[in-house]
């Protein structure tokens, strides 16, 4: 029996399921007729190998390799493939965040020129060494309007101008630019910054005396009394309580006016000038022999 009638006969047992383990060696080795490159990609030297199996001799179809002597398998030849230097090719990185939210803004990306030298190896060359159109790195973004936006002004000054009071500012809803003013319903309410703020610019001075003028001697000739006013005020004017009255000053005082030396005529009626009710006390201390009380209280001191 020809040997290529022995490898289809023992193929056919070993293809209707008996045991195929001690089937003869048969066939021949042969190789495939052209190069059957591997799965490194092109981009730096790569490797390309032969890949040796073992075939019938009769109809050339490729069958397990016992079938072959393995004594007889040529070697698995390879050589270099692509050793050309890869073309260079642009690297594009991700838009980063754009710079503002509304009303235009720009948004960028890395852009590079590289060229990979292997596996896990690349150089960075000129822009110009892309042979490509260069993508773009910058371009617009967000280019809706902002909605209207709060603007607060300047505080003012603390008032009042000591102890505990209140700093005041306009806030104003405003267009993005500031170039408008709206209605404050167009601006929302919760996101509105205060207007007015507690402030304190240090304690206030304590209430004090303060004196009027004295008024005119209610004497017209000799001792009197003058008055003047007497009011505990605060720093800003207003009445208070809270002055001390162990240092009030006095509200009256003594004064005296110039007597008319010329004597009084018995035709003029004789009483008592002064109108402070003291001259019972001129005749109580027996003071109606003085001229001048006399004279001031002529009516009480007749006859005495």
């Amino acid at each position: 029996m020809e040997s290529s009638a022995l490898v289809r006969m023992l193929s056919y047992l070993c293809w209707s399921g008996h045991q195929c383990n001690s089937l003869p060696l048969a066939g021949r080795a042969g190789q495939l007729a052209s190069f059957k490159a591997n799965t490194l990609a092109a981009a730096w030297t790569g490797v390309q190998r032969q890949e040796v199996v073992c075939k019938r001799l009769d109809d050339n179809s490729i069958v397990q390799n016992n079938y072959c002597d393995p004594d007889s398998k040529p070697p698995e030849n390879q050589r270099a493939c692509n050793t050309e230097p890869c073309p260079p090719e642009w690297f594009i990185g991700d838009w980063l965040e754009c710079s503002k939210t509304c009303d235009g803004g720009m948004r960028t990306r890395a852009v590079l020129c590289i060229r990979k030298i292997g596996p896990s190896e690349e150089e960075t060359l000129d822009y110009s060494g892309c042979l490509t159109h260069r993508p773009v790195e910058k371009e617009p973004c967000n280019n809706q309007s902002c909605p209207p936006q709060w603007v607060a002004l300047d505080w003012s000054e603390c008032t009042p101008k000591c102890g505990p009071g209140f700093k005041h500012r306009i806030v104003l809803c405003k267009s993005s630019d500031l170039s408008k003013t709206f209605p404050a319903a167009q601006c929302p309410e919760e996101s509105k910054p205060p207007v007015r703020i507690r402030c304190s610019l240090g304690r206030c001075p304590p209430p004090r005396w303060v004196t009027g003028d004295w008024g005119q001697c209610s004497a017209q000739c000799g001792l009197g009394q003058q008055m003047r006013t007497v009011q505990c005020l605060s720093y800003t004017g207003q009445a208070s309580s809270d002055c001390p009255e162990t240092v009030r000053p006095p509200s009256m005082q003594q004064c005296e006016s110039k007597c008319d030396s010329t004597p009084i005529s018995n035709t003029e009626e004789c009483k008592d000038v002064n109108k402070v009710a003291y001259c019972p006390l001129v005749l109580k201390f027996k003071f109606c022999s003085r001229a001048y009380f006399r004279q001031m209280c002529c009516k009480t001191c007749q006859g005495h």
